[in-house]
């Protein structure tokens, strides 16, 4: 696609390494500034003050900031590992342009506004292309793009809740921290489900427990690639747990949490379907498909919309959503990006990012580390490094003695083998070339999988 022209012409030099802005994005600045060194270790707090204008600044100007800001994100963008969001895009330069415009999705996305700066069209074409990919027919669902996925699941709920007002909310105790949030802005009952120790709904416990509530209506969170572990739960064994116990498709709602593998299981195999009884499902839009900003999508059922559907005539629109006034830029990147790559592109991400998953999992247990890679993720879980520096160099994710890396499509195999050897030398210290044991994470991560003292010998290859 060519670039996008408006009242300037936008040429931009080579693109960074990994995307980033070059600092030529702020020519007539004051370009005298130190060189920035690599940087060893985190970025540090930049200890800012809001500038006055026509005062006298001892410090360095507005621009001489920006630049180095972005000098230090383009050094530290190569020691991004553990958290989901792929920073792997050349499209901000293309689409900087509509910067200059406020652009402002309020509303129902298929109402047009009353003022002509919005991008629903856009929205409507994104919303169209994630119908087809979770199998539901163009007139027979709403949606929206969202702020992000915490948005997307808080939407979910709230509909499920509309429709079953008396239900109590179900979910696993992995799943995304928006959805206790969303049970006590709701003012819900919640039932916590337990999980086996690869992060999966545990389904006998839900079984449990939904026998327990049987004169409740059910509203079930399906956390499709938890936070953490990269679990998924099965859908299909849900729907059959809750026929089991007596559940009718009247009695229960169901919302799938698909912040980051919404865009990868539907290429692995049909999981996520609107042609089973479920109600809604979200993705997080910055995640796998990568945007500059956070954003998501939300899908559901037409018929169920009218349960949150309120007038405003203000606005000249119906407000069904969470949010307001919604950011018009993110249907554009949204939509660029799916454009761009297309279900071509996208099958390529999933299949490099599943190869480099399993990679550095491999790599791992062959020196002698903990790790563990559940089917159909990205996140590699590994022992927690005992270095704190170690953990906000790389920008890890810690939970109790464990830590994961999530392999975005941004990230290579050399960035990969950059951080297995840095690891490596590291232990050596933080172990005294062996004369101290790593810790046993057998608890957390399976005895097959951990790396201990006790564990190696019966379970990792020499």
């Amino acid at each position: 696609m060519g670039s996008l022209l408006l009242e300037m012409e936008f040429e931009p030099s080579a693109i960074t390494p990994r995307g980033l802005a070059p600092p030529s994005l702020f020519p007539n600045g004051d370009n005298k500034r130190q060189k920035v060194e690599p940087l060893a270790g985190p970025r540090k707090n930049l200890q800012l003050t809001v500038m006055e204008p026509g005062l006298n600044n001892d410090g360095p100007s507005l621009d001489t900031i920006l630049v180095n800001y972005l000098d230090t994100l383009t050094q530290r963008v190569n020691f991004h590992l553990g958290y989901p969001v792929n920073i792997c895009y050349d499209h901000y330069a293309t689409l900087a342009p509509l910067l200059q415009f406020h652009l402002n999705n309020c509303g129902d996305p298929f109402i047009q506004n009353t003022v002509d700066f919005h991008s629903k069209d856009f929205e409507m074409a994104v919303l169209d292309w994630f119908a087809q990919l979770w199998e539901i027919e163009k007139d027979q669902y709403w949606g929206y793009v969202t702020n992000g996925g915490t948005e997307g699941n808080l939407h979910g709920i709230l509909l499920g809740r509309e429709l079953l007002p008396d239900g109590i909310l179900y979910a696993s105790k992995d799943s995304h921290y928006s959805i206790p949030k969303a049970a006590r802005m709701y003012r819900m009952d919640l039932e916590t489900i337990n999980t086996s120790i690869n992060g999966e709904m545990d389904y006998s416990d839900l079984r449990e427990k939904l026998l327990q509530n049987k004169d409740k209506p059910a509203i079930i969170n399906v956390t499709i690639g938890t936070t953490f572990k990269g679990a998924v739960d099965d859908v299909d064994i849900i729907l059959q747990t809750l026929k089991d116990c007596g559940y009718s498709e009247d009695m229960f709602y169901i919302h799938c949490d698909a912040a980051l593998c919404g865009l990868m299981v539907p290429f692995i195999n049909n999981m996520i379907s609107f042609k089973k009884p479920i109600g809604s499902v979200t993705i997080s839009g910055h995640k796998f498909l990568g945007c500059p900003m956070p954003c998501g999508v939300q899908i559901t059922r037409k018929s169920y919309i009218n349960n949150l559907s309120r007038n405003v005539e203000y606005i000249a629109s119906v407000d069904a959503t969470i949010s307001g006034s919604r950011n018009g830029l993110t249907p554009i990147f949204l939509w660029y990006s799916l454009s761009a790559k297309g279900q071509i592109g996208l099958k390529k991400d999933v299949k490099r990012c599943l190869d480099n998953a399993k990679y550095l999992k491999d790599c791992l247990q062959q020196e002698g580390i903990s790790a563990m890679l559940n089917e159909l993720s990205i996140i590699v879980v590994l022992e927690r490094p005992r270095d704190h520096e170690f953990v906000r160099r790389w920008q890890l994710s810690c939970v109790k003695d464990m830590a994961h890396v999530i392999v975005m499509p941004g990230i290579t195999r050399q960035m990969l083998d950059n951080f297995i050897s840095e690891l490596v030398q590291q232990r050596k210290q933080w172990y005294q070339g062996g004369r101290i044991e790593p810790p046993c994470i057998a608890d957390d991560i399976g005895a097959q999988n951990c790396a201990c003292y006790y564990h190696k010998s019966d379970y990792i290859s020499p």
